[in-house]
């Protein structure tokens, strides 16, 4: 051997896997230990919806097989060792499996599943609402497990004889991977009300009320390790045996973690399917209206808000006009004025989750005119999520825990224009930051700091900043009143049409 060469081996740098599986796509990144997004790939799925408020996933055919598509795809073009992984999901879900984890039915999904109605109001007179609320932090809604769960067991009989556990997307996954039977804390936190938020634990005694027979999940933090990839997994995934595997969590909160939101009052707004609000306090804060959960770090609090629709309800107008891009109708929409000439969207096309907490609301365009047209339309249904994001950001700072910094996040941020708007109607300033994937990339800071990469979290500061328009507060101001006034105002209306709507679904069904 020549010791004397000046040629130096340079080891292969080492790499982390984040995946996430969203309402409408899957992203998986290759992340190296200095933060730097190496690789990146997507895939598209669909939300099934075999009835009017029923929202569902397949666990096999949307959330393994993107995992696997995913997993192969990265793990080939992998330049160095991977050396964690960590998943995120859409949720809270209930997938109900046996007790070796296979699935026994489609997962039922987050609050824009709304199937479980008379399950929340029969939970909430049963445990008292007050009561529900000082344990769990959050009111029963449309969002909670713990009604969905006792509609499985009152309404599929045969499902539920045969359930032992329960699932969501990133417990579902990390089962897979590692055959652990485990929930984040923050995951648990959505359960109501079946977890003590205090005391960062299950309430034992209501589970078994709700769901006699049910083993409930170990508890853990997202950046922990779950175990590690055992061989039958690493021969499906392409990740070596034995890399370890972190807890991981809910996808909006591993996408709040990418972006630097983890100081009271840091607040992750996040453009995607729903328009979703993340919040990090102090202390727990309790809301009627709001999600107060736990974090994905030990002891840490967020209080959150979530729209049931904004990138659904673009997509559905995209698809009604025929126009194959966003940037297109964007393009339109922006040479409209602000206000969109006296138009304004009620944004409920699918229900809505907070503050009004209501699965039968209804959409509602009003103010339509002859001179009205496609451009004057997308901007106003751009401005109805704007006057949504409001109502949840007022509703955060009436509880105590006013966002003094926001973050922009997701598809919707591309482009300009509708975090332009939001700002406009809100009143405040966002920051885009540099680095945007989302929370794929979130996972992969979960999976570096929970083998000991503690500078992750530092990954990706800086970012372009977006100032609202004083000169049109005045009128956003005008128009957030009249929206606002809306809801109480058709609500036995929109009330009726849902019930003639849901009695549709069934006969159709």
């Amino acid at each position: 051997m020549n010791h004397g060469s000046s040629d130096q081996v340079v080891a292969p740098r080492a790499l982390y896997l984040g995946i996430d599986i969203g309402s409408s796509s899957s992203k998986g990144v290759l992340v190296d230990q200095a933060g730097s997004v190496v690789e990146r790939a997507s895939v598209e799925h669909q939300v099934s919806m075999p009835r009017t408020g029923w929202a569902e996933h397949d666990a096999e055919t949307v959330w393994w097989t993107d995992f696997l598509t995913l997993a192969r795809g990265l793990t080939t073009l992998a330049t160095g060792p991977i050396e964690a992984v960590s998943v995120s999901g859409i949720g809270p879900c209930l997938l109900p499996v046996d007790v070796e984890g296979r699935p026994l039915r489609s997962a039922i999904l987050y609050g824009i599943d709304t199937r479980a109605t008379r399950e929340v109001a029969e939970l909430t007179e049963r445990y008292g609402a007050d009561v529900i609320l000082a344990r769990g932090g959050s009111a029963l809604s449309s969002q909670a497990v713990g009604p969905k769960l006792a509609w499985l067991r009152s309404s599929e009989p045969d499902v539920w004889a045969r359930t032992r556990r329960f699932l969501m997307a990133s417990s579902f996954l990390v089962h897979r991977l590692t055959g652990a039977y485990l929930l984040d804390h923050h995951s648990a936190s959505q359960c109501d009300p079946l977890y003590d938020l205090a005391a960062g634990a299950w309430i034992e005694d209501w589970a078994d009320e709700i769901a006699p027979g049910l083993e409930l999940p170990r508890l853990a933090w997202s950046d922990e390790v779950a175990g590690v990839v055992t061989p039958e997994a690493a021969r499906a995934t392409g990740i070596a045996a034995g890399t370890p595997v972190a807890v991981g969590t809910i996808d909006a909160w591993a996408e709040a973690l990418s972006v630097g939101v983890r100081e009271p009052g840091d607040t992750m707004l996040m453009y995607g399917t729903t328009m979703f609000v993340v919040s990090v306090t102090s202390r727990i804060v309790p809301s009627p209206a709001l999600w107060a959960t736990a974090g994905v770090t030990d002891g840490s609090r967020t209080l959150a808000g979530g729209m049931a629709t904004s990138g659904a309800l673009t997509g559905w107008f995209r698809s009604l006009v025929g126009e194959p891009s966003f940037d297109s109708l964007a393009a339109d929409a922006a040479g409209a004025a602000a206000g969109s000439d006296g138009l304004v969207v009620l944004p409920y096309f699918a229900g809505e989750r907070t503050p009004i907490y209501d699965p039968k609301a209804r959409g509602l365009i009003f103010g339509l005119s002859l001179r009205h047209g496609r451009p004057e339309l997308y901007r106003a249904l751009l401005e109805g999520t704007a006057y949504g994001v409001r109502h949840i950001i007022e509703t955060m700072t009436e509880a105590g825990a006013a966002p003094t910094r926001i973050i922009a996040v997701g598809g919707g941020t591309r482009g300009a224009l509708w975090t332009r708007i939001v700002s406009d109607v809100t009143g405040l300033p966002q920051v885009i930051p540099a680095e945007t994937i989302g929370a794929a990339y979130g996972d992969a800071m979960l999976a570096a700091m929970a083998t000991g990469n503690h500078d992750a979290v530092n990954w990706n500061v800086g970012g372009t900043r977006i100032e609202p328009d004083p000169a049109i507060a005045g009128l956003y101001d005008e128009l957030y009143s009249i929206y606002r006034s809306l809801y109480p105002a058709t609500l036995e209306q929109a009330h009726a049409l849902a019930a003639i709507q849901e009695q549709a679904g069934v006969v159709n069904h």
